[in-house]
């Protein structure tokens, strides 16, 4: 099993890196990424965890972009964790979620829903290489018995269009791409299916988008068969995985419940030099 999309502690996942790969191999995962949200503090001790248990390792990541008022997620694959301007882009990215999410729970208190933000943003506080999300706030208004459960708070208060929802502040996705692949990684495009724009898509290959995400949780059979024809219609590699969170959200189950086949990882990974090359500065054309 392949499973290119995964997230820990270092953004929104339930699970230390550790954890997570305990539960990759309980499932007979084979090769695991770990793609946390605008940060890389979780893929050191991830890569760790799988060289002890012969799990092959890639560095990920999720970056969030944005278009009119829109997440667009986009995820990287081999990115050099040591690349200076990366780093500094990514805690610019992290910062402007801590200022969302400051917003988010003042717009709770308002509405009779007061919040501890202090302890809502211990984590990234404590560790500024870690990305605050909602899925801090949501966990917080149950712990404090505002909701019943996650599912909840996201559908009363935190989604677009409710109560305490604040627009996302970032980069759009051109520049997201170009910084992925500066870092020397391979972008893609992450479950388009939720983007609900297949009419930017190609745009985003002009841009230079080099892959899309064709195997998620979320993709049924239909929405994989489409992204598929598209994928080879226009030359795109193609990437998936479960976007494994913990086993109750994100449908559920463990990681490797959405597996990559062989051959696109094989492609994937051919890929790499070009694109390392490519950043280095170096020509690729014979």
């Amino acid at each position: 099993m392949i499973d290119l999309h995964t997230h820990t502690t270092a953004s929104d996942g339930k699970f230390s890196p550790e954890d997570l790969v305990a539960r990759a191999a309980t499932a007979g995962v084979t090769v695991l990424a770990v793609t946390d949200h605008d940060t890389l503090a979780g893929c050191a001790a991830a890569s760790a965890a799988c060289q002890t248990r012969g799990i092959d390792f890639v560095h990920g990541i999720e970056v969030t972009a944005v278009a009119n008022e829109r997440d667009v997620h986009v995820l990287g694959y081999f990115v050099d964790p040591h690349d200076v301007a990366f780093d500094r882009f990514l805690a610019e990215q992290r910062e402007r979620r801590i200022d969302r999410i400051r917003e988010m729970v003042e717009k709770l208190t308002a509405h009779g829903l007061p919040l501890d933000l202090d302890r809502v943003l211990s984590p990234g506080v404590t560790d500024t290489r870690k990305a605050a999300g909602r899925p801090w706030i949501a966990r917080a208004l149950v712990e404090a018995g505002h909701v019943a459960d996650i599912s909840e708070a996201f559908d009363r208060w935190l989604s677009f269009g409710r109560p305490a929802f604040v627009p996302r502040i970032g980069a759009e996705p051109v520049e997201v791409f170009g910084r992925i692949q500066e870092a020397g990684g391979i972008a893609s495009l992450a479950h388009p299916v939720l983007l609900k724009h297949d009419d930017w898509i190609p745009a985003y290959i002009d841009a230079g988008l080099d892959a899309i995400e064709v195997y998620h949780s979320d993709h049924d059979a239909e929405a994989t068969a489409r992204y598929l024809a598209l994928a080879r219609a226009h030359d795109l590699a193609i990437t998936g995985g479960s976007d494994f969170h913990d086993n109750v959200s994100h449908g559920g189950g463990e990681p490797g419940r959405v597996t990559l086949p062989r051959a696109d990882y094989e492609r994937l990974v051919a890929l790499r030099p070009t694109r390392r090359a490519t950043a280095s500065g170096t020509s690729t054309s014979s």
